[in-house]
């Protein structure tokens, strides 16, 4: 759906919500039919957005159905829960009703909701385990609720507990359906500034169904703690406004906005990140500080949620210890690959020109002999010409394999460009020409490959620093190992010429 008739969408439900809102909320209908709009509406609502989330995740593939999928499940609780919820109040006229199933329906709802928020952002490629992110999003929504919980236990919680859920579906009616909203708000903030695919349209549309959501259910909670026998329609505006937000999500466009990283400075996601979680428990350490030092006695149920928020910190603060240590290890293999892409060719994985250059520059700061062999592939084209290119790249990873195995281990392969490789070698007790012809003799050895038999032909020509001494740089036996090779072109190709010995030959 395009943003322009999402637009109208939006107008339009909002004008049915306005509407069914005032008529609730007026008493025009009386009591019992304004429960009935109540209800059915929400119930519509959910019900269309269960359906719209189930076939728009159909259409598509990957972590873009998966959570849209998770989203049909919440509404189908959402409706499950509704309805055993009708059906107490309206068929039955109880005023109140705590049945398993309508608790268990609404539960279900916010804990759905978080896995397609985890799915969602979690579902492309990143640098950590998907799980251990999604666990350290879920530790902060609950360490959040924790804290609030010791905060608002000793002012609302234990006496709405005490005034009337005293039992399983009562309590998670009252107290933990709300609470779960609040760990999913927790979740989107933190996911919202720290995954780029939950800064979209839905997921705002599935926050603010939350915030409607738990407002509703602490007003609920508030009023049942002060003995309400019923509940007013104003304070169902929240539940009623929240199955229509549910709805318009499903109907978002999923497109979110790109954000630029100032590099080398924190951005606002990583920091509240890391500050989420502890603002709260800050505020909780302060009220039990000052309230024990006033005289204030705390229950073993707040000392038990505190000692419990405070284990969770902990157990985030290894998870993200790990996720540290596993970022590092990954920072210094990625080094490694890059340095290695750097000095390495592709191809062949041999040494490239500037590896080769750094070495020769190194050999010659010291005092052993150095030999630079410059060797060329001859009739290179022709093979590309004939065989094609993918022979041809054949060709040069079994030259570069033989010269590997014809020098020593700490000697230098290296290809220098198309098909020209190079080879240092220090230290060297033989005369340079039995190295080019013992390279020669490896490179002619036949091959196989899918195009058939080939013999290798190469031309060889050598450059060397018999001693330590000044004056033979880099350029310089580069410079001259390149033109000892093409003087072994010039004087019949496949064979092997010194620096040196080329005016005589030539002459």
């Amino acid at each position: 759906m395009t943003l322009r008739r999402f637009g109208v969408l939006v107008g339009l439900v909002c004008l049915v919500v306005f509407v069914l809102v005032c008529l609730v909320v007026s008493g025009v209908l009386g009591r019992q039919w304004s429960l009935v709009v109540d209800k059915f509406g929400q119930l519509g609502f959910a019900s269309a957005a269960a359906v719209r989330f189930w076939r728009s995740g159909a259409r598509r593939v990957g972590a873009a159905r998966r959570w849209r999928w998770w989203m049909a499940a919440a509404m189908g609780a959402l409706v499950v829960g509704l309805g055993s919820w009708i059906w107490g109040q309206i068929f039955l006229g109880v005023s109140l009703p705590s049945t398993t199933v309508a608790s268990v329906g609404f539960l279900l709802v916010p804990a759905l909701a978080l896995c397609a928020v985890l799915v969602l952002g979690h579902g492309g490629s990143g640098s950590l385990p998907a799980h251990r992110s999604r666990v350290v999003v879920v530790l902060d929504g609950v360490i959040v609720v924790g804290s609030l919980f010791v905060l608002t236990w000793v002012s609302l919680l234990e006496s709405v507990v005490r005034a009337w859920a005293t039992s399983g579906p009562g309590f998670a009616t009252v107290v933990a359906h709300p609470a779960a909203y609040v760990v999913l708000m927790v979740a989107l903030l933190v996911s919202s500034w720290t995954h780029r695919a939950v800064r979209q349209l839905p997921m705002l549309f599935v926050a603010l169904a939350a915030v409607a959501q738990s407002s509703s259910g602490w007003a609920f909670a508030y009023l049942v703690s002060q003995g309400a026998g019923s509940i007013p329609t104003v304070a169902d505006i929240g539940f009623m406004v929240s199955p229509a937000l549910f709805f318009l999500a499903a109907f978002a466009p999923g497109a979110g906005r790109r954000d630029r990283a100032v590099p080398g400075r924190l951005g606002a996601g990583e920091l509240l990140h890391l500050l989420v979680p502890y603002l709260p428990m800050l505020v909780t350490g302060l009220f039990i500080v000052v309230g024990t030092a006033t005289g204030v006695r705390l229950n073993p149920l707040e000392i038990y949620v505190g000692l419990g928020v405070v284990l969770l910190v902990i157990a985030r603060q290894l998870l993200t210890l790990i996720d540290n240590v596993r970022l590092l290890d990954q920072l210094r293999i990625s080094r490694e690959r890059l340095r290695h892409q750097a000095y390495h060719d592709p191809l062949t994985g041999i040494a490239n020109r500037v590896l080769f250059r750094e070495h020769l520059d190194q050999a010659l700061d010291g005092s052993d002999p150095v030999v630079v062999l410059f060797i060329d592939v001859d009739g290179f084209k022709r093979i590309n010409d004939e065989y094609g290119h993918a022979e041809g790249d054949t060709i040069l990873q079994v030259v570069a394999a033989r010269l590997k195995g014809c020098v020593r281990a700490h000697d230098t392969v290296a290809r220098l460009g198309g098909d020209e490789f190079g080879v240092l070698v220090t230290g060297y007790e033989q005369a340079p020409e039995e190295i080019g012809e013992r390279v020669l003799d490896a490179l002619r050895e036949p091959h196989a490959t899918a195009a058939g038999e080939h013999t290798i032909r190469a031309s060889v020509g050598i450059a060397h620093r018999a001693r330590a001494e000044r004056g033979p740089t880099s350029d310089d036996l580069l410079g001259s190992a390149d033109a000892a090779m093409y003087a072994a072109k010039r004087m019949g190709k496949g064979m092997v010429v010194v620096h040196g010995t080329v005016e005589a030959e030539l002459s």
